[in-house]
């Protein structure tokens, strides 16, 4: 085994994480957990991991769930994709391979939501099998520790970082390994703070030598975030709001949201010429900022009071839902939140 990859197996052994949930040899579980920590920290995910084992405890039962409620179950965990994928991809896993995950990372990959590295961890969580990962925080310690230049995202530092990465493969352990990456990544050699004091690497690391640990690995260069804005109207009557289920592309594709109003619209006539209903009151909320990965939106949105609704909102994606079950709703984190402080009465 490489002077690398021993260092670090023995330090997960003493001073790695032991007692995450999904710590398990079970495919399935290990499966969601990484589709679950993309781009999402582990103190987040656990609550939702819990909650979908308790509701989804293996395949079969995902795979055979309304993708509504899987979205709902999901609903303020962010990059609603994955959700989408899950679902697509436990069904995919039904049809092609017979309910169980293949230990193949070429075959994972071609499975919805499962790129290279989540392949590689799968397979070897679950099965052992020798396949490098490359998530954000192996690419952070490899480019502190070989002191490789260049933002990770572009595609020839990240070749040569995947060359790397299989380079240090140890021929044994490659689970403890790995997951000595990701907790080196996560617990020591951190975006900002690093401990570097407690790193096993500390006495061979470039970036530590050089005094460059604050500059690699390379960020992303800094572009323009772009701006959006949107209208949305809160409609409410008799306790309850009107949701609209959104396009499945798009942001939050496929979630309940407040429908979203045309930039020139009248509130009032746009709600009733659309649904039908009569308008009582309308009244500005207080407009707020929500950043997505790629853009920032600008949500404008009103409260628009009606006479009771009828029992249906009379249209295919469209229902009224109590205010006071916003929990069983498929909603954005957002527009919940928005929703939450009308429900308190703080807006």
């Amino acid at each position: 085994m490489n002077r690398f990859a021993a260092t670090l197996v023995e330090w997960q052994r003493h001073h790695g994480r032991h007692d995450l949930p999904w710590q398990t040899r079970d495919a399935y579980r290990v499966w969601l957990s990484e589709i679950m920590l993309q781009q999402t920290q582990v103190d987040t995910v656990i609550p939702y991991y819990g909650r979908f084992l308790a509701r989804f405890p293996d395949l079969p039962s995902l795979a055979a769930a309304p993708v509504e409620n899987v979205l709902t179950l999901w609903s303020g965990l962010g990059y609603y994709a994955r959700a989408r994928n899950l679902h697509k991809c436990a069904q995919a896993v039904m049809v092609r391979h017979g309910g169980v995950f293949p230990a193949s990372p070429a075959l994972l990959a071609e499975l919805p939501g499962i790129g290279r590295s989540t392949a590689a961890a799968i397979s070897a969580f679950a099965y052992g099998t020798r396949a490098a990962i490359l998530d954000g925080n192996v690419k952070r310690v490899l480019a502190r520790a070989f002191g490789i230049e260049g933002f990770p995202g572009n595609r020839k530092v990240e070749d040569a970082m995947w060359a790397l990465a299989d380079s240090l493969l140890p021929e044994h352990d490659v689970d403890i390994y790995t997951q000595a990456q990701m907790d080196l990544g996560a617990t020591v050699c951190t975006r900002g703070r690093p401990a570097c004091g407690r790193c096993p690497l500390a006495d061979s690391c470039v970036a530590l030598r050089d005094g460059r640990v604050a500059e690699l690995p390379t960020p992303r260069p800094k572009k323009v975030v772009p701006e959006r804005r949107g209208r949305f109207a809160a409609i409410l009557a008799g306790g309850s709001v009107l949701l609209e289920r959104r396009p499945p592309a798009g942001i939050w594709g496929g979630l309940q949201s407040l429908p979203e109003l045309p930039e020139d619209a009248d509130a009032a006539d746009w709600v009733a010429s659309r649904y039908g209903l009569a308008v009582q009151r309308v009244a500005p909320l207080p407009p707020f900022r929500h950043v997505f990965t790629h853009f920032a939106l600008d949500l404008l949105p009103e409260a628009v009071e009606v006479t009771a609704p009828a029992a249906s909102a009379g249209e295919p994606g469209v229902a009224w839902h109590p205010l006071d079950r916003l929990a069983d709703a498929a909603l954005p984190a957002p527009i919940r939140k928005l929703l939450e402080q009308l429900v308190q009465g703080q807006l």
